[in-house]
C-alpha cells in the first residue's frame, strides 16, 4: 500500500505568482495606510514607536498567509492510499513428474543429475507465483509426493527432499509416472493443465504403457513437455553398492528413448527437450516458463483523504483575526 499527497487541481498553484505582487503593493502603499501630519520640525518630539505600531505589519502577513492557504486549498491536496490486488485471470496447473531411479545419480551433470534437477525445479517454482504446482516421483512405480497446490513453500520443501531411496523399486516406468501425473490433473478446473515429464532412461518397468498414458493426457486436454536428461555418449553412473553403503560408479552409455519422449510431446501438443548439461537444463525450464504464461490482472483501489479543509480553516482564522484586529486594536491607526 502507498500513502502520498497529490493535488487534484495543481493549476491553481500559478496563483502564487500574485503573492510577490501583493507584497510589493503593500510596501508601496504602506505609508498611505495611516493618517499623516506635516510639521516643519520634529526636533522637540521624542522619537519612539509603541509595540502595537511595530506589530501592525503582521496584519498584512496574516493576509498573505491566508491567501496562500486559500490557493493550496483550491489545488485540493489529498492523501492517496493505493491498494493493489492481483487477480489471476488464466491460471495454470502444473505437475512435475520426475524420474528418481538410480541412474539419476549419474555425474554427467554436477554434482549429479538429481541435485542439478532439484535446483532448477526450485527456481522454476519460485518463478510461478500465480500457478498451482504438484510433484510426482516415479521409478518402476509412481506416487504423488505433493498434490497440486498454490502453497509454494510446501512444493519447495518437497523438491528439497527428493532423493534416491529404496521406497520405489529401481527401474524407469515412464508410463506410470505420466499416468499418475494425469490423474492429478484430470479433474482440475484450471484454464491450462501442464505436465513436465523428465527421465534419463528408457521405459523398462510398470504396467501402463507410456503411449497409453499419453493418449489419456490428450483426451483430458493436458499438455506434456518431455525432457531427456543426460549427456550424449558416456556418463559416470552408479552400477552397484559399495561395502560402506555408498555407490560404485563406472562409465556407462547414456540411453534415453528420445523417440518415445518426442511422441508423447507431439501427441499432447507439447515439446521435447534434451538437457545435456546444467546450463541446458536451466534453459529448458526457462523456455517452458516463457511458453506457459499466466494472464494476470492487477486491480488498484484508490482511497482519497481530502486535506483542503485544514487550509480553508487556517485562511478563515487569519482573515477573521486580521479584520478583528483592524477594527479593535488598530482602529485608531486607520
Amino acid at each position: 500500500m502507498n500513502n502520498k499527497i497529490t493535488f487534484l487541481n495543481p493549476e491553481f498553484f500559478w496563483l502564487f505568482l500574485l503573492i510577490p505582487i501583493a507584497i510589493a503593493w503593500f510596501f508601496w502603499k504602506r505609508n498611505q495606510q495611516s493618517a499623516t501630519l506635516k510639521m516643519s520640525s520634529t526636533a522637540g518630539f521624542k522619537n519612539s514607536e509603541s509595540l502595537l505600531t511595530k506589530l501592525k505589519p503582521l496584519l498584512y502577513v496574516f493576509r498573505i498567509i491566508a491567501l496562500s492557504s486559500l490557493i493550496i486549498a483550491l489545488a485540493r491536496p489529498r492523501t492517496v492510499d493505493i491498494s493493489n490486488q492481483t487477480k489471476t485471470t488464466k491460471g495454470i496447473d502444473i505437475v512435475m513428474a520426475i524420474d528418481v531411479s538410480g541412474s539419476m545419480l549419474a555425474k554427467d551433470l554436477k554434482p549429479n543429475r538429481m541435485e542439478a534437477l532439484k535446483r532448477v525445479a526450485a527456481d522454476f517454482v519460485e518463478e510461478r507465483p500465480n500457478d498451482r504446482i504438484g510433484l510426482v516421483l516415479y521409478a518402476s512405480e509412481a506416487y504423488t509426493k505433493t498434490p497440486v497446490t498454490s502453497d509454494k513453500p510446501i512444493i519447495l520443501e518437497a523438491i528439497k527432499g527428493i532423493r534416491y531411496d529404496t521406497v520405489l523399486q529401481d527401474g524407469t516406468g515412464i508410463g506410470m509416472g505420466l499416468a499418475t501425473a494425469v490423474n492429478r490433473l484430470k479433474d482440475s478446473k484450471a484454464k491450462s493443465r501442464v505436465i513436465i515429464l523428465l527421465t534419463d532412461g528408457v521405459n523398462n518397468a510398470g504396467f501402463i504403457e507410456p503411449e497409453t498414458a499419453a493418449d489419456i493426457a490428450k483426451q483430458y486436454g493436458i499438455k506434456v513437455y518431455t525432457i531427456g536428461l543426460g549427456t550424449n555418449g558416456m556418463a559416470e553412473s552408479p552400477y552397484a553398492y559399495a561395502p560402506n553403503g555408498g555407490f560404485l560408479f563406472k562409465m556407462q552409455k547414456v540411453e534415453i528413448d528420445e523417440r518415445l519422449m518426442k511422441s508423447i510431446a507431439h501427441k499432447t501438443d507439447g515439446t521435447y527437450f534434451r538437457a545435456t548439461s546444467n546450463d541446458k537444463l536451466a534453459e529448458i525450464y526457462n523456455s517452458i516458463n516463457k511458453l506457459e504464461t499466466t494472464e494476470i490482472q492487477e486491480l488498484k483501489f484508490y482511497d482519497y483523504d481530502e486535506k483542503y479543509r485544514t487550509f480553508v480553516l487556517i485562511a478563515a482564522f487569519l482573515l477573521l483575526l486580521e479584520v478583528g484586529l483592524r477594527n479593535t486594536v488598530y482602529r485608531s491607526f486607520i
